[in-house]
């Protein structure tokens, strides 16, 4: 049975694409398969996905360049596939934009858990007795629609980082742990380092700064976590 969720798996080894479209077609996906990214971005901007799912070594254009492109126009949930462990933290550091990472080689079952942990994060349930707005000095969080705005200025956060943000702000002088930071952020209770997450807050200290010229919003509490204040 259909679920109307339309992933986009642009992977040039065709056996692990097609494996990938079994395995989420089982659960109810749509899929569509690219062997290489030369048209990756225009066929993201034209069919609108609710999942990319993108290898970082492609012919024709290359994942990180494809991430960085559509992060100009899009918020999609990407996650980003590397044959290398050790290529996860460069990525991350480098704010490629990406979503969530994953190493091959990977378990069909793991990918298909992780989009559905990040369908779960970007398409929350409407509940009555909250807010759709979140308003904190110069930022404004639409949570229906996962929209950042600061001095009215629409700021492009990715889900981890919108849902870190919601977290702070919701309570603003409450520290949170790094480890309650993670499991605000991934639903799906993986374990990152605390290098994850600092990069993530410093990624997002980056982006608010653009648009305020108050104090920094995010403060560092050593040895504790993080608080807005």
């Amino acid at each position: 049975m259909m679920n109307n969720n339309q992933i986009l798996v642009i992977e040039d080894e065709p056996k692990i694409a097609k494996l990938l479209a079994d395995y989420l077609a089982l659960d109810g996906f749509e899929t569509t398969i690219l062997t290489e990214g030369t048209d990756a971005v225009d066929i993201i901007k034209a069919s609108a996905p609710d999942v990319v799912i993108l290898d970082l070594m492609l012919p024709g254009k290359d994942g990180i360049t494809i991430c960085k492109q559509v992060r100009e126009f899009s918020n999609v949930p990407i996650l980003m596939s590397t044959a290398r462990v050790d290529e996860i933290d460069r990525l991350i550091g480098l704010n490629s934009g990406a979503d969530d990472y994953i190493c091959k080689p990977f378990l069909p079952k793991e990918v298909v858990a992780r989009v559905k942990a990040i369908l779960r994060r970007v398409q929350p349930h409407n509940v009555d007795h909250e807010p759709t707005t979140l308003v904190y000095r110069d930022v404004m969080l639409n949570q229906e629609k996962f929209q950042c705005q600061v001095n009215h200025h629409d700021v492009e956060l990715t889900p981890i980082e919108f849902r870190m943000l919601q977290t702070l702000i919701t309570k603003p002088g409450k520290v949170y742990s790094r480890e309650v930071l993670m499991q605000a952020s991934y639903k799906d209770q993986r374990i990152v380092s605390d290098r994850t997450i600092d990069s993530h807050i410093k990624n997002l200290r980056k982006k608010l700064a653009e648009y305020t010229q108050e104090n920094e919003l995010i403060h560092s509490i050593y040895g504790v976590g993080y608080k807005v204040d």
